[in-house]
């Protein structure tokens, strides 16, 4: 798209006049802040939503709009960020309604303020904010209301189906949690929720240090590093490859220092960074399921440090943990997490790609 052209580099069939340019106020029939509401009069349930600068706030017994509307932030660090609302809702001072008039098309006019970057209009202080005046007088261009409803009909479609993978995406989360609970011991039981035919036997119980024993990763300075194909596990994943390894895999690794509890699952040989801490030994205990054993017990509780946040292996060994004596168990529970967390993977890649591709075509699609 050029300045002089006016027009999308994508279109729908049909529309080939140029874009005009328009001020936001003259595009809508409201552009106004909310109305106050105590924190007290936001409930966690009820029958109206509750909008704020930054969207969903809870629920209120009363609304203060209805229709379709598209939400800026008007205050805060993400002032300009915008949303969405419909039906009946009440949306605080801290948002500014906005609805197009009958020349024009709200859902469209939605994704157009999305694309604006309206916090740049922000005011210049400790806390950011907009001003309803300011952006009413903001210029922009807008096709035709018949063009400006095919647009936002089309990003509403996407937007359903990007919901669609996020609620998948979501509810895998959500069950892979509940499974990862039901396939190991409860507190003070010896045995999983959930267990496979033909295991009955109860798990044993060990201090980590005797299952599963974690020592400090190797220095490895950035201007150390030669390029080559083993992967530098790093305290957030992997951060270089170099062409020297110290550990054969697999391996089971965890953030040190910075980011704490971060579990990581190496299948080849690895240099584990100084800002980790890698399993030592497994005494013959199934790799993978040593791995969800370490996220069931979440190291994240055990990080200690008010400046960067580090996790010291002697604080973690002493822990008593349950495991079955049997690997073939620990094979088919590493078999059923693995899947699932698969699964997770696909969805998380089909929702990225999605956004993306959402992202690629709102700048494609206006001016």
């Amino acid at each position: 798209m050029t300045e002089q052209a006016k027009v999308p580099a994508i279109r729908f069939a049909g529309f080939t006049d140029p874009w005009e340019q328009r001020k936001l106020g003259e595009l809508s029939s409201e552009f106004q802040s909310g109305d106050f509401i105590s924190a007290e009069e936001i409930l966690g349930s009820g029958p109206y939503p509750v909008y704020g600068g930054n969207g969903l706030r809870g629920y209120a017994k009363q609304y203060n709009h209805d229709g379709f509307y598209a939400l800026i932030g008007r205050q805060g660090a993400l002032c300009g960020n915008v949303n969405t609302a419909v039906g009946k809702a009440y949306f605080t001072e801290h948002a500014v309604a906005v609805k197009a008039n009958f020349l024009h098309d709200t859902r469209f006019l939605a994704h157009l303020l999305g694309c604006m970057d309206l916090g740049r209009y922000s005011g210049q202080s400790a806390q950011p904010g907009l001003a309803v005046g300011v952006l009413k007088e903001v210029e922009t261009t807008v096709p035709s209301k018949a063009e400006q409803q095919a647009i936002g009909s089309f990003f509403s479609r996407l937007d359903s189906l990007i919901t669609l993978h996020q609620r998948k995406y979501d509810k895998l989360v959500i069950f892979k949690k509940s499974m990862l609970e039901k396939m190991f011991p409860k507190d003070g039981e010896s045995v999983p929720e959930i267990r496979f035919a033909g295991f009955t036997d109860p798990w044993e119980q060990r201090k980590l240090i005797m299952v599963a024993p974690l020592q400090r990763g190797f220095d490895l300075p950035a201007e150390k590093i030669i390029p080559g194909v083993y992967p530098v596990m790093m305290s957030n994943g992997i951060g270089a490859y170099h062409n020297e390894y110290k550990v054969k895999g697999p391996g089971v690794v965890t953030g040190r220092s910075g980011t704490i509890g971060n579990l990581q699952y190496v299948e080849s040989a690895f240099w584990p960074h100084n800002t980790t801490l890698w399993v030592t030994k497994f005494y013959g205990n199934h790799p993978k399921f040593i791995y969800y054993l370490y996220e069931k017990i979440d190291l994240k509780r055990y990080k200690a440090g008010s400046g960067v946040p580090t996790l010291n292996r002697n604080d973690v060994h002493d822990t008593m943990v349950f495991f079955p004596a049997s690997r073939k168990e620990q094979e088919l529970i590493s078999a059923v997490l693995t899947y699932l967390d698969d699964l997770i993977t696909l969805h998380q890649r089909k929702l990225e790609l999605l956004q993306n591709i959402k992202k690629s075509l709102l700048d494609k699609m206006f001016v």
